[in-house]
C-alpha cells in the first residue's frame, strides 16, 4: 500500500509539473532568453579555469615569470568576468519576470474560479483552508520556481559544459569524475522521493491552521463570551504539533542535501586530485592543467548541491501548487445556455411545481414542493429551524439548483434563464449582513454602483438609516471596515436595507431581515417593507410572527413540506401548527 500511495505521488508531482509548464509556455521568448544567457554565463564561467591554468603556465619557476601573456590573460579574465556578471545579471531578471506573471497567473485564474464555484464546494471547505490555497500556497510555489530558473538550467549547463571542458583537457581524469557522479544523482532521488509527501501535508496544515485562526478572529467575541478560549487553544496545538512534525520531517530529509552532496563533492575532488597528480608526475598534464582541472571538478560539483536543493523547493513548490490545481479543477456553475432567456419586465408570477432537494443526497429535506405564487403577492415562510424555509431561498435564486421537479419565473424555467438576468430580477436583505471595506455610500449603491448622491440618501431616508448615517465623522463618505465592524448589527442590517430600497427590483426575499433591529425601528421599517413591497412579489422568512401578519399567503413548513398554508386570521382559525407557534410566542407569562 505505501508503494501504492508513492506511486500516486509521483504520478500527481508529474501531472502538476506539465501544468505548471503549460501555464510558462505563454512566456516561451522570455525562457529562451534566459536559457541564452544561462548558456553564455556558464561558457564564459568555465572559460576561465582554462586562462587561470594558462596563467599558472606562465610561472615556470622563481624569477621565471612570463610577463607580457600574463597580463594579456589577467585582461581577458578581467573582461570575461565582467560579461559573465551582465549575463547573470540580466537573467535573474527575466527569470524573475516570469516567475511572478506565471505566479500572477495562476492566482487570477484561481480566484476567478472562485468567482464561479458553486456554493456546495464554500460549504464543504472552510474560508480560511481557501485563502491558504490562494495566497500562501502559491507564495511556496513562486518561491520554488524561481529557484527552479534561476539555479536548474545555469546548474545542468555547468554540469555538461564542465565535463566537454574537461575531456578536452584530459579524457581519462574526466573518466574518474562521470564514475563517481551516480552517487549524486542516487542522493537526489533519495530525498525527492520522501519530501513531497511531507510538504503536501505541511501545506494541508498550513491550510487547516489559516482556517482556525480566521474563524477564531472572525468570531473572537463568541469565543470569549462563551469561555471557548481554552478549547481553541487545544485545536490551534493540535494542528500546530501536526504541522510541525511534518515540517520537521520535510526539513530533515531536506537537509539531507547539503551533507550528502559535500560528501560527494569531496570524493570528486580527491579522484581529480589523485589522478591529476599522477599525471603531472608521468608527464602528460601540465600544472596550469591540473588547477583547471581542480577548478572544474569544484564548478562541477557544485551544482549538484544546488539542484539537489532545488529539488527540494521544487518538491515543497510542486504541493503546493497542487493544492492550487485542486482548487481550480472543481466543477465551476454551468454557464448559462446559449438559448437561455434574459427575464425583461419580470411580473413577479412564481411557481414551484413538485421540487425535491437535499443538500446530501442520502438526506432528504424538500420532498414534492408545490406553490403557486401571484404577481405581487407578500408570501411568508414560517416553521421550526431546518424545516427547509432558507433552502426555498436558495433554490429561488439558484444558488443550488432541485433535485427533480421545477421552478418557473413568469413561465419560464428557471434552469433555462441566465442566472445574471434571474438573480437582478430579486432583492435580498439577509439575517447575516455582508458589508465590505469602503465608505458607507459605496455600501448603499453596491447592487447600483452609477446611483447619485441624492438617490443613496433617498434610499437611506427610507430605510430609516439617514439619521444615524448623519452622525458619522464623514457622513456618507465615511470609511467603514471589512463586514462594517465599526458599526452596531442593526446599523448594518439598516445599510443592507437601504441597498435594496436603492435598486427596488421586482422581487424581494427578507430573510429574517428585522432580526437585529429594536422595537421601534422595526415598526418604522415595516412601514418601509410595506412601502417597498406595494406591487411586487415578496418573500419573507421570519421566526418573529409578528412581522408576517400582513403576508398574503402564510406557507407554515415542516421538515421540508407545506403542512398549512393561509392568511394570519385564517391559520389561526384552523388551530394548526401554525397557532401553537403563533401562541407560544405571544402566550401570556
Amino acid at each position: 500500500m505505501p508503494s501504492k500511495n508513492k506511486k500516486m505521488d509521483r504520478a500527481g508531482s508529474v501531472r502538476t509539473l506539465k501544468r505548471v509548464l503549460s501555464y510558462i509556455k505563454k512566456y516561451r521568448a522570455s525562457v529562451i532568453a534566459s536559457i541564452l544567457l544561462a548558456t553564455v554565463t556558464v561558457a564564459l564561467t568555465l572559460y576561465v579555469p582554462v586562462l587561470i591554468g594558462q596563467a599558472v603556465d606562465c610561472i615556470l619557476a622563481p624569477g621565471q615569470v612570463d610577463y607580457q601573456p600574463l597580463v594579456q590573460i589577467l585582461w581577458r579574465i578581467a573582461i570575461v568576468v565582467l560579461i559573465t556578471a551582465a549575463a547573470q545579471w540580466l537573467m535573474n531578471h527575466i527569470n524573475n519576470q516570469i516567475t511572478y506573471k506565471v505566479v500572477k497567473d495562476i492566482r487570477t485564474k484561481a480566484f476567478n474560479h472562485l468567482e464561479v464555484l458553486p456554493l456546495s464546494y464554500l460549504d464543504r471547505h472552510p474560508a480560511g483552508d481557501v485563502v491558504s490555497r490562494i495566497i500562501a500556497d502559491i507564495d511556496q510555489f513562486s518561491e520554488g520556481l524561481l529557484l527552479g530558473f534561476t539555479q536548474l538550467f545555469t546548474g545542468v549547463m555547468t554540469i555538461l559544459g564542465t565535463l566537454l571542458f574537461m575531456l578536452s583537457i584530459n579524457p581519462l581524469i574526466t573518466v574518474v569524475v562521470v564514475v563517481i557522479t551516480p552517487v549524486s544523482f542516487l542522493v537526489a532521488s533519495f530525498i525527492a522521493k520522501r519530501t513531497f509527501t511531507m510538504f503536501q501535508k505541511q501545506s494541508e496544515a498550513r491550510g487547516e491552521m489559516t482556517s482556525l485562526i480566521e474563524e477564531s478572529l472572525g468570531n473572537l467575541k463568541v469565543v470569549q463570551a462563551f469561555g471557548h478560549e481554552a478549547k481553541s487553544q487545544e485545536q490551534f496545538e493540535a494542528i500546530n504539533r501536526r504541522m510541525c512534525n511534518y515540517s520537521l520531517r520535510a526539513t530533515f530529509f531536506s537537509s539531507i542535501t547539503n551533507p550528502a552532496t559535500r560528501f560527494v563533492n569531496g570524493l570528486v575532488y580527491a579522484g581529480v586530485g589523485t589522478a591529476g597528480a599522477y599525471g603531472v608526475i608521468r608527464g602528460f598534464l601540465t600544472v596550469g592543467q591540473l588547477s583547471s582541472f581542480l577548478n572544474y571538478a569544484n564548478q562541477y560539483t557544485k551544482p549538484f548541491n544546488e539542484i539537489s536543493g532545488v529539488v527540494t523547493e521544487l518538491q515543497n513548490a510542486l504541493a503546493s501548487a497542487s493544492r492550487v490545481f485542486a482548487l481550480m479543477d472543481e466543477p465551476a456553475i454551468p454557464e448559462d445556455a446559449p438559448d437561455a432567456v434574459t427575464l425583461k419586465d419580470v411580473s413577479g408570477k412564481v411557481s414551484l411545481e413538485h421540487v425535491d432537494f437535499s443538500y446530501v443526497p442520502e438526506t432528504s429535506l424538500i420532498e414534492d414542493l408545490n406553490l403557486q405564487v401571484k404577481p405581487g403577492q407578500r408570501i411568508a415562510l414560517v416553521g421550526p429551524t431546518g424545516c427547509g424555509k432558507t433552502t426555498v431561498i436558495n433554490l429561488l435564486m439558484r444558488f443550488y439548483d432541485v433535485n427533480s421537479g421545477a421552478i418557473q419565473v413568469d413561465g419560464n424555467d428557471i434552469r433555462k434563464v441566465t442566472r445574471g438576468s434571474l438573480r437582478g430580477s430579486y432583492g435580498m436583505v439577509l439575517q447575516e449582513t455582508w458589508l465590505k471595506s469602503g465608505t458607507i455610500r459605496e455600501n448603499i449603491a453596491y447592487g447600483r454602483p452609477d446611483a447619485t448622491l441624492d438617490q443613496v440618501i433617498a434610499a437611506a431616508k427610507e430605510a430609516h438609516a439617514h439619521s444615524f448615517i448623519r452622525r458619522m465623522p464623514q457622513g456618507y463618505d465615511t470609511v467603514i471596515s471589512e463586514d462594517g465592524g465599526n458599526l452596531s448589527q442593526g446599523q448594518k442590517q439598516l445599510l443592507c436595507i437601504a441597498r435594496v430600497m436603492l435598486c427596488l427590483p421586482p422581487m424581494l426575499i427578507l430573510d429574517e431581515a428585522t432580526s437585529s433591529i429594536d422595537t421601534r425601528t422595526e415598526i418604522l421599517i415595516q412601514k418601509a417593507f410595506s412601502q417597498m413591497m406595494e406591487g411586487r412579489t415578496s418573500f419573507i422568512v421570519a421566526h418573529r410572527l409578528s412581522t408576517i401578519r400582513e403576508a398574503d399567503v402564510i406557507l407554515v413548513m415542516r421538515d421540508g413540506h407545506i403542512i398549512e398554508q393561509g392568511t394570519h386570521e385564517e391559520l389561526l382559525a384552523k388551530g394548526g401548527f401554525y397557532a401553537e407557534l403563533y401562541n407560544s410566542q405571544f402566550a401570556p407569562a
